[in-house]
């Protein structure tokens, strides 16, 4: 059986314009690239981000005394600043601490949520579903920002340091400002449509027209000054006064240019006044006598991977060829992405079978559908398993209907673009921290005088009902965020994380697969061709892994693959590596987004 590529959307002009565009951002890069250490082994702290003044930001404040929780708010902040088409206050976000004194892990839910006034079917026009793009560029599509709210949660109850000091190294970045790299230039590029539809998103990202070109010295004094207000006032500078303000009336009243038409939003200053964020248990599982905490619902990613990995526990991997592990890590993903579609979803609107999920003796149950010499039919979806008989709880009436195999719903696809970091304190604290915008720019409006894009989260709900994760007034959409730390002995041995929206669970699950199961060295276990396996009729995969060996041999047991040529990278990682020397190890990426940053308070000599 040869390898069958479909294309995603307008995928695949031909392989040959993939190659060419992907070798023009690699050379370009180049330069930019060899300025970063993309691992690095050391004492002291450690921070892994995506770039490099966001890492420098985390150690500066690590050397004045910060914990590894100050440093993750330094280091998120100044990714709103060098990274905004990723993330920023703008949108939200989970965070994963774990407490070394106390031996104790704490998450931190700061996700965006639906307006007050948000309707059900706002994404809905005479009983069908509104396009995409329609959705996305709205004001509409704006959940009540919440990472500002987090941080400030975050630093009161575990950080050492205020606003004012983590914030210091961001407002120095915005306001000194840096050239632009080719992987700005190239994000920038693709939402080049989307800012031109407004006057302040123009005004900042667009010169002519046209994405601000590589090389360009870029500043941002206006969001500086937000970030001065944050430091001030503390939560009330961006929840309250000016900015509120100024926030509401993009959202309400979007900056579009004459001639444009978007849908406005509903957000009121009480949306604002009243959001909340969320401390929520954290989810634990064991995989190959490793335990393994994650973030729970509203994220689905800790579940998902954690049922995952369930299901290949039942496989003994040891002397199995790197394609065998590869065929049972998509199949196992493919069965536990059946049941986060089915199932998963804010747990304060959905009563969601979690410890079913979980239960090991369920994953074997789940495990029995896979075969090691062919993979399962791709004509139709995996179908839901059953958790609720491991519940171990009769007192449940009414349980939603799984989907099967031939009624599953096709879902709202998630976007890709977000950020994660990850940072250790000498004292051994460690914080996993992914958060978002949602799509590249989000809802692509920069709210005017104060230099922030506005998230589009909302779009992460499944337009079409019924579904776990439909639309409500209050809710949370999903999340496939999935920051891990892994545990043996009740020390930490490492942690990972990723952004890319769905591809962040199989980015995660496949990088642990590859670290634990094929010994990989962490560098490696990242840099590893990725494959994105959602129960769909294709899985995802990056260019360079189609013609490889493995693909060869993966199609031969029925295994078929897509690239998205619009987007063909998948995931950014970000890990750090405990080792048994006492040393650790931070781990960024070596060839994707523009190579990551990581750095140490003291290296290994």
């Amino acid at each position: 059986m040869t390898t069958a590529i479909k294309p995603r959307k307008k995928i695949l002009a031909t392989s040959l314009s993939l190659a060419l565009s992907t070798a023009l951002i690699v050379s370009c890069a180049q330069v930019w690239a060899a300025q970063k250490m993309p691992f690095v082994t050391g004492s002291g702290g450690a921070v892994a981000t995506i770039n490099e003044h966001a890492s420098q930001s985390a150690i500066d404040i690590l050397n004045r005394g910060g914990n590894a929780v100050d440093a993750a708010v330094a280091a998120a902040a100044t990714l709103g600043v060098t990274d905004p088409f990723s993330c920023g206050i703008g949108g939200g976000g989970f965070m994963l601490i774990y407490l070394a004194k106390e031996n104790r892990f704490v998450t931190l839910d700061h996700r965006e949520t639906a307006p007050a006034g948000f309707r059900s079917d706002a994404f809905m026009r005479n009983g069908k579903a509104i396009a995409w793009e329609d959705a996305v560029n709205s004001g509409m599509a704006v959940g009540v920002p919440g990472t500002v709210r987090g941080w400030d949660e975050a630093l009161t109850r575990y950080g050492r340091m205020s606003f004012k000091q983590v914030l210091a190294p961001a407002i120095q970045v915005a306001q000194k400002g840096f050239a632009i790299t080719p992987i700005f230039h190239h994000l920038n590029q693709g939402a080049v449509d989307k800012f031109a539809r407004y006057t302040s998103s123009s005004a900042l990202y667009l010169h002519e027209g046209k994405a601000l070109p590589v090389g360009f010295h870029f500043k941002n004094p206006d969001l500086a000054k937000t970030y001065r207000l944050i430091a001030q006032a503390g939560v009330n500078g961006f929840y309250r006064g000016p900015v509120a303000q100024r926030l509401l009336q993009t959202v309400n009243q979007p900056p579009v240019k004459d001639g444009v038409q978007v849908v406005a939003g509903n957000m009121s200053s009480a949306d604002l006044q009243n959001y909340e964020a969320r401390w929520r248990l954290p989810v634990r599982s064991s995989y190959r006598g490793l335990d393994l905490v994650s973030m729970g619902l509203p994220s689905s990613g800790g579940i998902t991977v954690a049922e995952a990995l369930n299901i290949m526990e039942n496989f003994d991997t040891k002397g199995m060829s790197r394609q065998q592990i590869e065929h049972l890590y998509l199949e196992a993903a493919r069965l536990a992405f059946a049941d986060r579609n089915a199932y998963l979803g804010d747990p304060e609107f959905v009563d969601v079978p979690v410890t079913g999920l979980l239960d090991k003796a369920y994953a074997k149950q789940r495990a029995a559908l896979i075969l090691t010499d062919v993979a399962m039919s791709r004509k139709q979806a995996a179908a839901a398993g059953d958790p609720y008989a491991f519940q171990n709880d009769p007192s449940i009436t009414l349980r939603p209907q799984a989907a099967t195999a031939k009624s599953a719903i096709p879902l709202q696809e998630e976007r890709k673009h977000t950020t994660h970091l990850t940072v250790s304190d000498k004292e051994g604290n460690i914080v996993a921290y992914t958060y978002t915008i949602e799509d590249w720019g989000g809802n692509g409006m920069v709210v005017p005088g104060y230099g922030f894009l506005l998230n589009n989260e909302l779009t992460d709900f499944d337009f079409t009902p019924p579904h776990p994760n439909v639309p409500e007034a209050g809710k949370r959409p999903r999340s496939s965020i999935a920051p891990f730390i892994a545990m043996k002995n009740g020390k930490p041995v490492f942690t990972i994380g990723s952004p890319g929206g769905a591809t962040i669970i199989t980015t995660v699950l496949q990088s642990i697969v590859n670290h634990v199961d094929m010994m990989m060295p962490m560098v490696q276990a990242i840099a590893a061709p990725r494959l994105s396996e959602r129960n769909l009729a294709t899985t995802q995969v990056e260019p360079h892994f189609i013609n490889s060996a493995q693909a060869t041999g993966l199609a031969r047991l029925g295994h078929a693959w897509q690239l998205d040529e619009g987007d063909p990278e998948i995931g950014a990682a970000n890990a750090l590596v405990f080792n048994a020397d006492g040393s650790v190890t931070a781990v960024s990426e070596t060839q994707r987004h523009g190579v990551g940053s990581a750095k140490v308070q003291k290296k290994a000599h």
